[in-house]
């Protein structure tokens, strides 16, 4: 007699004895945990690929022996990623300050200009790469507290139905009560993946930003200072010329320094305008 009722308690036990309340639980956490799973599984694909053609694009970018060259990478569908969109934004400027264009968008000088491009690239990427986070964080953090709920129904209705029936011998309240458990059980499953996957992609997201940045500043350099190598950049490199003002007056080579960073000697652990540390491409 015992074993059958204990073979009669379980999951689908309390689906059945369960009113509208926890029902309505039971589908948001379910709502949850598919839509923590897909953003997990999605961005863990896009972002493996992403990684994959930034990887090829770098090497290809910085392999070519001119901006020249370069634009024929950038031409490279299969490489699309951010660091092609950024260099190409960076490229897009610089063109557009050696045909003298006037706009308060140029306002200020080249370096000024280039840096407020780089900028906001950098800042649309950052905002691309929290796409989902945000469902993860309150997944993570809010279905423990909605299986609790959960439980906490449950348990009450429970005790309401065994005092109705005058029964409250251990057995008897310790099966419903049991089951009711299963919906903090089931917050926890919800939560931990989503916890889990957002601390993980929150700390791709950060070395992914500050890797962009870095080559952000190195193609600050490349545009302002010169060709890898130290070479001087030809006059007429994607039509930038050396120490041009976008007022449309030349500047002196000595003059020309006031368009470039700061510092425009890069020294190990000194901070630039991008607010990035100077590295090696």
């Amino acid at each position: 007699m015992e074993a059958t009722a204990v073979d009669g308690l379980g999951f689908a036990h309390f689906l059945t004895q369960t009113d509208g309340v926890g029902r309505t639980v039971l589908a948001v956490l379910l709502a949850l945990s598919v839509t923590s799973w897909y953003l997990i599984v999605t961005r863990t694909i896009a972002n493996t690929l992403a990684q994959r053609r930034a990887d090829a694009f770098l090497a290809r970018f910085w392999a070519a022996p001119s901006l020249e060259a370069a634009d024929t990478v950038l031409a490279d569908p299969a490489l699309d990623n951010p660091f092609a969109d950024l260099a190409r934004q960076a490229l897009k400027a610089a063109e557009s300050a050696a045909q003298g264009q006037r706009s308060l968008a140029a306002a200020g000088g080249f370096g000024e200009f280039l840096t407020r491009v780089l900028r906001n690239g950098i800042e649309q990427e950052a905002a691309r790469a929290e796409n989902g986070l945000t469902v993860l964080a309150s997944a993570g953090s809010a279905a423990p507290y909605i299986g609790l709920f959960g439980t906490v129904w449950g348990i009450y209705h429970a005790l309401v139905q065994i005092g109705l029936s005058g029964q409250g011998t251990l057995d008897k309240v310790a099966g419903p009560v049991g089951e009711a458990l299963i919906m903090t059980a089931l917050g926890l499953a919800v939560a931990i993946p989503a916890v889990l996957a957002y601390n993980a992609f929150n700390r791709r997201n950060r070395l992914w930003l500050a890797r962009l940045d870095a080559f952000a500043h190195d193609v600050y350099v490349l545009l302002t200072v010169g060709k890898p190598g130290g070479d001087t950049m030809s006059p007429h490199a994607h039509g930038v010329r050396e120490g041009f003002a976008l007022q449309g007056s030349p500047v002196s080579a000595a003059q020309s320094g006031a368009l470039r960073y700061p510092d425009s000697t890069p020294t190990e652990g000194a901070p630039n305008s991008l607010g990035t540390t100077p590295r090696e491409a």
